[in-house]
């Protein structure tokens, strides 16, 4: 028994005997670049076109929705920086036709404060905000990744619509603080 006390004292002395650490420091200097990059993904044109009525009567076939395209953005605000908004405008303006554009909800492979979505918005010559609130963050890039656009058009007054063939109209995206 004091053979045994004696190895736990001895064990004892040596474990809790003086410690010696050392400390380094390195010092990392790093930038951090306020970015703001936006893209419509894929690629190209989409074509809407109404149809006629088959039956004397009936109003104007509104052309199916197209659900192509898709924002994507990479943004790293400034320290005490505000966040970002996109916007969206239409180069002119169709009399008795409404162009619509709605942002989903950000998904996919991004990260970071995504924005939301203002629902559907009517498209006018004034810049117009689709997506609000975007903090520091990326949404990925490509089909499938940040906010899926729709887009539509829809008749408004019956009386202003005249035929067109072929209008190009140009939508305007913004990024912005």
């Amino acid at each position: 028994m004091i053979l045994i006390r004696t190895l736990l004292l001895i064990a004892f002395c040596v474990v809790s005997g003086p410690i010696y650490s050392q400390t380094a420091n390195t010092t990392v200097s790093l930038t951090l670049p306020v970015v703001t990059l936006m893209d419509i993904e894929p690629t190209g044109n989409i074509v809407l076109n109404f149809t006629a009525p088959t039956e004397a009567g009936n109003a104007l076939g509104a052309p199916t929705p197209n659900t192509s395209k898709w924002i994507n953005y990479t943004s790293a605000i400034a320290s005490g920086g505000l966040t970002r908004r996109i916007t969206a405008s239409v180069n002119k303006v169709i009399a008795g036709v409404n162009i619509r554009i709605q942002a989903a909800a950000a998904s996919g492979a991004g990260g970071g404060t995504l924005g939301t979505s203002s629902g559907q918005i009517i498209l006018t010559t004034t810049p117009t905000t689709i997506i609000s609130g975007i903090g520091g963050a990326y949404t990925g890039n490509g089909a499938n990744n940040g906010h899926a656009l729709t887009i539509s058009l829809a008749t408004n007054t019956y009386a202003n619509l005249q035929a067109q063939a072929n209008t190009a109209i140009v939508i305007t995206y913004t990024i912005t603080e």
